[in-house]
Formats: structure tokens, C-alpha cells, sequence
């Protein structure tokens, strides 16, 4: 079975960003990427409406770091903490080595490569340092930004399920795609 330990918190850096370990002191960046509506278009979850909701969240994420249950990073640029998105293995299936990303970058940033160099360079940590076997991720079929980035980074459509996930009142469809560690 996959043993995952992180502490102390891995920090990434790319050529352009810093991933780092989320703070309170991002509460207000995050708040700020959370309750955007065209950054929370495809992620089925609520808008926040206020920064104490964003605090409770880098709790629970701080939560999950601590149980080495999954992890998160901030993105940041190395010459700015600014926090302007995060990258994550939310869920890790620690019987199957197989974790499930996700990502997000606010809007002010998009079509600059940011999210791709983020999620590849977590790949790089995922496959090394953690030992994966697989990674996943679940889209929206809609959002043709992030299936734009899973391709590019070699990820292969392995599922499509129709109206499997029903939130704010209606039947979602879902799109699961999958990178496996050929090392």
C-alpha cells in the first residue's frame, strides 16, 4: 500500500511559480478566486460568499495535508506570494497508488500556460516523490480550458459519465481523464 508523508510540506518550484502550502494569510487571494464566477463555472461547488468561509477551507485543506489524506498547493509566482490558484491531489487512493487532481487559477491569469506548468510539475512530484501509479482528474465536459491542459499533458479520456453528479438542482455529466506513470 502507498505511504504518503507530508511533513515537512513539500514546496515546488517551476520555472515561474512557487507551489506552496496554503495559509491563513491567503485567505483574502483565495476568497478572491473562490467567489469568482467565471473561476467557479465548471467546479461544482458553492460560491464563497465571505472570507470566514475561505478560512474554514484552509483549515479542512490543512486538515487533509496533516492526515496525509491528500494535499494542496497555492500558485504563486516566485517574485510575488500573491496566492492566484491552487493545485491538489484531493483524493488519494492509497490502496490503488492512484491520487486525483484538481486545479484552479483565477481568471485574471488564464491562457498564460500557468496551469499547466502547476499540474505538470505536481505529475513530476505525484510519479517521483509519492510513487503513483495513476493520477485522475474529473471535469466538467464543458470546460474544454481544463480538458485542453489535461491533453496537453498526456491524459487520456478513460470515462465518460452522464448525469452522475447532481448539484444545484440538476444532473451534471462528468469526464474522467487518466495518466499513468510509465517509469
Amino acid at each position: 500500500m502507498l505511504e504518503v508523508n507530508f511533513d515537512p510540506f513539500p514546496i515546488i518550484e517551476t520555472e515561474r511559480l512557487i507551489l506552496r502550502r496554503a495559509v491563513l494569510d491567503d485567505a483574502q487571494d483565495y476568497f478572491e478566486l473562490r467567489s469568482n464566477v467565471e473561476a467557479m463555472k465548471y467546479i461544482s461547488k458553492p460560491i464563497q460568499t465571505s472570507v470566514e468561509e475561505t478560512k474554514t477551507l484552509i483549515y479542512k485543506i490543512n486538515e487533509m495535508i496533516n492526515c496525509n489524506d491528500g494535499i494542496g498547493w497555492a500558485v504563486c509566482f516566485k517574485e510575488n506570494p500573491k496566492m492566484i490558484g491552487t493545485v491538489s491531489f484531493h483524493r488519494i487512493d492509497k490502496q490503488n497508488y492512484r491520487a486525483e487532481t484538481g486545479y484552479m487559477l483565477h481568471p485574471d491569469y488564464w491562457q498564460r500556460g500557468i496551469i499547466s506548468e502547476a499540474v505538470k510539475a505536481i505529475i513530476d512530484y505525484g510519479f517521483g516523490k509519492m510513487q503513483l501509479h495513476s493520477i485522475e482528474a474529473h471535469i466538467d465536459p464543458k470546460n474544454i480550458g481544463s480538458e485542453k491542459v489535461l491533453t496537453k499533458l498526456h491524459f487520456e479520456k478513460e470515462a465518460y459519465f452522464k448525469e452522475n453528479y447532481f448539484y444545484n438542482g440538476e444532473f451534471l455529466d462528468t469526464a474522467v481523464f487518466s495518466l499513468i506513470n510509465k517509469k
